[in-house]
This record gives C-alpha cells, sequence and structure tokens, in this order.
C-alpha cells in the first residue's frame, strides 16, 4: 500500500453554527455538502481546503465532551493548513477578531508557521509555503 495523500480531516464541535461560520466566512473553507443526520441528532459539513480535493469534515454531537488541552492527550494534536503568505494571513485572522500567536521558525526546514484556535480551542496551524 502506497498513501497518497490526506482525503480529510473531521472535528467535532461543540456549537455547529458558530463552528460553520469560523471554518466557512472567516477561514474561507468552501462547502462541498451539508446535510442533518436525524438518527445521530447529527450535523455534517463537508469543506473543501482552496482548491485542493482536501477536506474537513465538521460535526456536531449532542453534548460532546471538552477537548483536553492541557496535558497534551493522545489522539490529534492540531491541524495544520500551508498559506503562501504567513505575514498577510495573521494580518487577515487578526482582522476577523482572531488572535494568533507569535510567528516561530521550523528548526529543521526553516519554514515559518504559527498557531491559533478554532472556537472550540482546537489548535489549527499556518505553514509559509516552502518556496
Amino acid at each position: 500500500m502506497k498513501l497518497q495523500n490526506i482525503h480529510h480531516v473531521a472535528v467535532i464541535c461543540s456549537d455547529y453554527e458558530k463552528s460553520k461560520y469560523f471554518y466557512v466566512e472567516l477561514l474561507g473553507l468552501s462547502v462541498i455538502h451539508e446535510s442533518y443526520r436525524t438518527d445521530r441528532e447529527s450535523y455534517k459539513l463537508d469543506l473543501r481546503v482552496g482548491d485542493t480535493k482536501q477536506q474537513v469534515e465538521l460535526f456536531s454531537f449532542p453534548h460532546p465532551p471538552e477537548r483536553v488541552n492541557q496535558p497534551e492527550a493522545r489522539g490529534l494534536r492540531h491541524l495544520a493548513f500551508t498559506v503562501a503568505n504567513i505575514q498577510e494571513s495573521i494580518a487577515e485572522l487578526a482582522s476577523k477578531g482572531i488572535s494568533v500567536e507569535s510567528v516561530r521558525i521550523d528548526p529543521i526546514t526553516g519554514q515559518r508557521y504559527t498557531f491559533f484556535s478554532d472556537p472550540d480551542g482546537l489548535p489549527l496551524e499556518l505553514v509559509e509555503d516552502a518556496k
């Protein structure tokens, strides 16, 4: 088997409308399909990342447990997105009221990166595309 790419990452949110607004309106992911699954009392929103086939699946479930951040627990640590210009991306997030950590440099790749959080505190990372 040879894995080719990441198809999607699934995120469970506590407030569907708030998270939908965050990922679609603030981050600019485009809606592929949205459905409500009555049997699960759950929304499922498929979102496209940029012009790729990669997706974020946003789920809502009644009363999901809170994310454990400190100490870090097993499982998904964070979700990282590539951007062309990290400073422009930080400025855009700031203009939308999203606070972003200071830019760091990866000691191995030399790429610049930073973190911010979604409405439920899931760490999201921006990595400047290596040119």
